[in-house]
C-alpha cells in the first residue's frame, strides 16, 4: 500500500502526458530490487502501450470521414488509406513500400547516427515486412521477434558499424576495437528493443493488454523454477542468492533476539517487590536462550536436481551462524561428506563449485540410488545424530527402480529431532514413474515442494 501511495503522489508532481517521465516515476516508487526492473518494464509497456484507434473510436468519426472523402475525392479503401476498424499492427505483414535493401540501409544509417526516431521507424518497417503477424493467432511475441531478427542479419550490421568506424579514423588498437564493438552491440540491442516494443504494441492492439499481460509475464528471480532455468535465469538466481542469504540471516537473528522471554527470575522479582510490600506485581524474567538446531543436509547432486542442491547448500551454509552446526553430505549412488569444503572457504559459492570436482559420489553406475545412499549414511554417521539434529534431504526421490529401504529413514527419524524432505518437483509429479516419495513420506515430519528461491527462503526461515 505504501508504494501505491508513493506512486500516486509522484504522478501529481510530473507531467502526466510525458510517457517516459511516468515510467521513470513509477519505477522509482514501485521497484525495490534492480532484478525486478525488467519485469516492471515489460508490464508498463503492455498496459501503457502506444495504442492506436480502435474500431469503436473510428466508428464515431465514420460519418465525418465519409463526408471528407466525398469532398476531397479520396477513396478510403485505396492503398495507403486506413479503412474502418483497421488499426496499426493488425495486418499480416509484407505491406511496407520499402525494399529489403532500402530497409537495411535505413537501419544501418539509424545505427550509425544512433538516431532513436529512425530506429523506431525502421523497427516498424521491419516488423511490417518480416514478422508476418496474423490477427487473433495465439502466438507469443517471441515467435514474431525471431522471424523479424532472422531476416535482419544484426551480426553483419555490427561488423559494418565497426568497419565504418575504422574508416572514420577511430582507434584501431585492441582497446579501441573492444570499445567500438561494445558500442556497436549496445546500439544493435537498442534496435532489438525497439522491434520487441513494436511487436508488443501490435499484440496489445490485437488481443488487449489483459490477455497479453498473462502471456508475456516474466517470473521474478526468486520465483524461477530452479530445475528448468536457462543460462540467463541461472545467472539471475546466482545474483539473487547472496543478498537473499544476508537478508535471511539478519531476519533470523532479529527474530531470535526478540523471541519470547525466558523463565521467571525469582531473585530479581523478589527484589523488585520490596517497593510493594513484598507483593510480586512486577515479574522479572531471565533472558531467553533459544536452542539453535544442528543441521544435517543430505543432497542428491545428480542430473537436473544438482542445481537445486547447489542453491540449497549455498543458502544453508551462508546462514550457518544461525545454527549450532551444519554438516553436509552429497550423493548419487555413493555418499560423501563435504562439510570440510565449506570450512576451508569463506565463500559458500566457492565450496559448492568444488563439490562436483572433489566429492566421491559415484559407487556403481552413476544413477541416483536413495536407498543405498541412506544406508551408507546410516552405517557411517547415524551415531552422530541427536535430538537436536534436523535432517534435510534434498532430491526428487527418483530412485531408478532401486530398493528404497524406507526403514533406514525411519531409524534416522527416531534418532533425530526431525526430518524434512525438500522436493524440487511439482507436487503432481510425485509418485509417478520411478518416484518413491510415497515410501519415504511417512517417516518425514514434512515433505515440502521447493522449486524456487522464494519457497526455499520460506522453509529455511521457518526452520531456524
Amino acid at each position: 500500500m505504501t508504494e501505491h501511495v508513493d506512486a500516486a503522489r509522484a504522478l501529481t508532481a510530473i507531467d502526466i502526458g510525458d510517457r517516459a517521465m511516468v515510467k521513470a516515476s513509477l519505477a522509482a516508487t514501485l521497484v525495490k530490487n534492480s532484478d525486478h526492473l525488467p519485469v516492471f518494464s515489460t508490464a508498463f509497456d503492455v498496459y501503457f502501450a502506444h495504442r492506436s484507434m480502435s474500431s469503436a473510436d473510428l466508428s464515431e468519426t465514420d460519418d465525418a470521414t465519409d463526408d471528407t472523402s466525398e469532398l476531397s475525392g479520396d477513396d478510403p479503401s485505396a492503398p495507403g488509406q486506413r479503412g474502418r476498424g483497421q488499426s496499426r499492427g493488425r495486418g499480416g505483414g509484407g505491406g511496407t513500400t520499402m525494399s529489403a535493401e532500402e530497409l537495411a540501409e535505413m537501419l544501418l544509417s539509424a545505427l550509425m547516427q544512433n538516431n532513436a526516431t529512425m530506429m523506431r521507424q525502421g523497427a516498424r518497417e521491419a516488423v511490417e515486412r518480416y514478422a508476418g503477424m496474423e490477427p487473433g493467432r495465439p502466438v507469443g511475441g517471441t515467435y514474431y521477434l525471431y522471424r523479424t531478427l532472422r531476416n535482419l542479419d544484426l551480426e553483419g550490421m555490427i561488423e559494418k558499424l565497426i568497419d565504418l568506424g575504422r574508416a572514420d579514423g577511430q582507434s584501431d588498437d585492441a582497446l579501441g576495437e573492444r570499445l567500438a564493438r561494445d558500442e556497436a552491440r549496445a546500439r544493435v540491442e537498442a534496435l532489438k528493443a525497439e522491434i520487441e516494443a513494436e511487436i508488443r504494441e501490435r499484440l496489445v492492439d490485437d488481443r488487449g493488454a489483459q490477455a497479453l499481460g498473462k502471456s508475456v509475464r516474466k517470473p521474478l528471480p526468486e520465483d524461477i523454477d530452479v530445475m528448468h532455468a536457462n543460462r540467463d535465469e541461472m545467472a539471475q538466481l546466482e545474483r539473487a542468492l547472496r543478498p537473499l542469504s544476508r537478508k535471511l540471516a539478519t531476519r533470523l537473528a532479529r527474530r531470535r533476539r526478540r523471541r519470547r522471554r525466558g523463565p521467571v527470575d525469582l531473585r530479581h522479582t523478589v527484589r523488585r517487590s520490596l517497593s510493594t510490600g513484598g507483593v510480586p506485581l512486577d515479574l522479572r524474567f531471565k533472558p531467553p536462550h533459544p536452542a539453535k538446531p544442528e543441521i544435517v543436509v543430505i543432497a542428491d547432486i545428480s542430473g537436473s536436481v544438482a542445481s537445486f542442491a547447489r542453491f540449497t547448500l549455498h543458502l544453508v551454509h551462508a546462514i550457518s551462524s544461525q545454527f549450532t552446526k551444519v554438516r553436509s553430505f552429497v550423493f548419487v549412488d555413493g555418499l560423501d561428506e563435504v562439510t570440510h569444503l565449506f570450512e576451508e572457504s569463506d565463500d559458500p559459492a566457492e565450496a559448492v563449485a568444488r563439490i562436483n570436482a572433489e566429492a566421491d559420489v559415484i559407487a556403481f553406475d552413476g544413477h541416483s540410488d536413495y536407498g543405498r545412499a541412506l544406508m551408507s549414511f546410516h552405517e557411517r554417521f547415524a551415531d552422530t545424530l541427536t535430538k537436536r539434529s534436523v535432517v534435510l534431504i534434498l532430491g526428487d526421490a527418483r530412485n531408478n527402480y532401486h530398493q528404497a529401504y524406507p526403514e533406514i529413514l525411519a531409524d534416522i527419524r527416531f534418532r533425530s529431532r526431525s526430518v524434512f524432505w525438500l522436493n524440487p518437483e511439482p507436487t503432481n509429479y510425485w509418485n509417478s514413474g520411478d518416484s518413491v516419495i510415497r515410501e519415504y513420506a511417512p517417516h518425514c515430519d514434512r515433505v515440502v515442494e521447493c522449486r524456487s528461491l522464494r519457497q526455499l527462503e520460506e522453509f529455511v526461515g521457518e526452520l531456524a
